[in-house]
């Protein structure tokens, strides 16, 4: 039997799990599909195991803040899971982001996940051509904020007087050269 409790919503765009609602796709999205984040009122209705467990049965935000954390075997599967793939939100710095907020708190995170949401927003706002919010979501996410500033800051220089398709193409460009120099991608992994 589920037993209600309630817990004070601090971090609404910060899931359960770990995951930042403010990079993800659907918290950008326009319309009927738009989602409020994971602590939203339809997401908290509808909900998720982790909001069933630790919102509604233990009264917890986070699943971090659970005693059974260690052990808990659907979180574990979780973090797992986003060590090899993506739904449609990444999950590749999952794993880092739960280690940031145990070190430095959820404060702090939440004040980067802000800086991060502002840049992708300035991205969106000048330079999605209608295709490219999933890789700007993740490109993001992956790289440290300094590298999507410079970015960023090289696309606006570069890209004066272009349409926005081709601003995208230039802003791609940019972003893809500065993942191959970290190893990794900005493809979500299926």
């Amino acid at each position: 039997m589920l037993r209600r409790t309630t817990v004070k919503i601090r971090y609404p765009a910060i899931g359960i799990c770990g995951l930042s609602c403010r990079l993800c796709p659907r918290y950008h999205t326009k319309g009927e599909s738009k989602c409020g984040g994971c602590k939203s009122r339809l997401r908290m209705t509808v909900g998720c195991p982790f909001i069933t467990c630790a919102v509604k049965r233990k009264a917890i935000e986070f699943c971090w803040d659970c005693q059974e954390n260690r052990t808990c075997i659907r979180w574990n599967a979780h973090r797992e899971f986003g060590k090899k793939h993506d739904t449609f939100v990444c999950y590749q710095k999952l794993e880092d982001d739960i280690l940031f907020v145990q070190k430095n708190g959820i404060g702090k995170f939440e004040k980067l996940q802000k800086i991060r949401e502002k840049l992708l927003k300035e991205m969106l706002l000048e330079f999605n051509e209608g295709r490219s919010k999933n890789y700007y979501c993740i490109a993001v996410s992956m790289l440290e904020i300094d590298g999507v500033k410079k970015a960023l800051s090289e696309a606006i220089q570069r890209t004066k007087g272009l349409r926005v398709e081709e601003k995208s193409r230039v802003l791609h460009s940019i972003l893809d050269d500065a993942v191959k120099a970290k190893h990794f991608g900005i493809r979500l992994r299926k």
